[in-house]
């Protein structure tokens, strides 16, 4: 039941990345600063509580990347992806065609991505 429920909850969210990408790629000016004033705040809301979940502890290490086997050091995979996507990324547009790329995953992949 809960690999059912997992996979319900990674699809939906795939679909709503995948339909606000659409919209930033093709909605007409008034729609998209309807779209941006109403998931702007959602989405930073989302990376905010991502991150804080991945707050190094006192040791230095990453709890929710960390097993007790084996520690993550910080900065984890997800501070380096938010700083790669919200501060390297967000300084430079992206040359044509790589956007599409880095946004739109093929039903494939996430297959394979969500089955860890």
């Amino acid at each position: 039941m809960d690999e059912i429920l997992g996979q319900v909850l990674r699809n939906a969210v795939w679909e709503r990345l995948d339909m606000l990408s659409e919209l930033a790629s093709r909605a007409d000016a008034p729609s998209l600063l309807s779209v941006a004033r109403s998931e702007l705040p959602r989405l930073t809301e989302g990376w905010r509580a991502m991150l804080a979940a991945h707050e190094p502890d006192e040791r230095g290490n990453c709890p929710a990347c960390s097993s007790r086997w084996r520690q993550q050091k910080a900065p984890c995979t997800v501070w380096r992806a938010a700083h790669e996507h919200l501060v390297v990324g967000g300084l430079a547009p992206l040359p044509a065609g790589r956007h599409a790329r880095q946004v739109t995953v093929p039903s494939s992949r996430r297959a394979v991505a969500t089955t860890r």
